[in-house]
């Protein structure tokens, strides 16, 4: 839990703080939120012996505090057992941006970059109620459904745990901005909208007869945008907890 809920933003320094286009940036509680709730796939940075390392892994958020996995065998992530330094990063792609000329050509896109000091979560219930929150952030209540985890299984998964101590969210979300005397230039100029949109379910072909789709999948429809159904599974995880 957030040890002081009242404060609406993260703190700034020179580690968080945007440089670059600082009018995108934002250090409020609800648009890094926003950010990291959207996505399942992030991105986590630490040097180790003075070699950097980036992983790719699923994330998922409580309160502000960001948790994600890995093989208890990887040698990278047992010298996160006495915590070190690392960042999080998630990132959307939301627009192609052609603008008249190469130099305002630009891309439509949200992203959130946290910083904190992640640590292996090795205290045994605290471990357990992490692996059920890696299912139920984005299926809420299914864990309860499932064969329960193994007392193997457990101990052959790693779960980082890192309390956000800074943070900042970036975000472009506009249309073309050309020179002024460029809008004369003849050629095509705008905005190509992307989003990742869900498919159609492909049922496993084992399923036992009469084994109907839960409704806390409704939100994972065919057609569906992935970062809006993520989103709404992160309010339904909060409002069960």
């Amino acid at each position: 839990m957030n040890d002081n809920p009242t404060t609406a933003s993260f703190p700034t320094s020179k580690r968080n703080r945007v440089k670059r286009r600082h009018d995108r940036g934002s250090y409020d509680h609800a648009s890094v939120f926003a950010v990291l709730d959207a996505g399942l796939l992030c991105h986590v940075a630490y040097t180790f012996d003075g070699q950097p390392y980036c992983t790719p892994t699923i994330h998922w958020r409580e309160d502000d505090m960001l948790y994600w996995h890995g093989s208890s065998a990887s040698r990278m992530l047992r010298h996160l057992r006495s915590g070190t330094p690392a960042c999080l990063t998630v990132s959307h792609l939301d627009g192609l941006v052609l603008a008249r000329s190469g130099f305002n050509h630009s891309a439509n896109y949200r992203s959130a970059m946290c910083f904190g000091t992640a640590r292996i979560i090795d205290e045994p219930e605290e471990k357990l109620k992490a692996l059920a929150g890696v299912v139920d952030r984005f299926y809420p209540g299914r864990a309860a459904t499932l064969r329960p985890i193994s007392a193997q299984e457990a101990k052959a998964t790693t779960v980082i745990g890192m309390r956000i101590d800074e943070a900042s969210a970036k975000v472009r979300a506009k249309g073309v901005a050309d020179d002024e005397e460029d809008y004369e230039h003849p050629v095509w100029a705008g905005v190509i909208p992307v989003s990742m949109v869900l498919g159609a379910v492909e049922p496993c072909p084992r399923l036992m007869p009469g084994m109907a789709r839960p409704d806390y999948l409704s939100g994972y429809a065919e057609g569906a945008r992935l970062d809006r159904a993520l989103t709404e599974a992160q309010l339904a995880y909060e409002g069960e907890d």
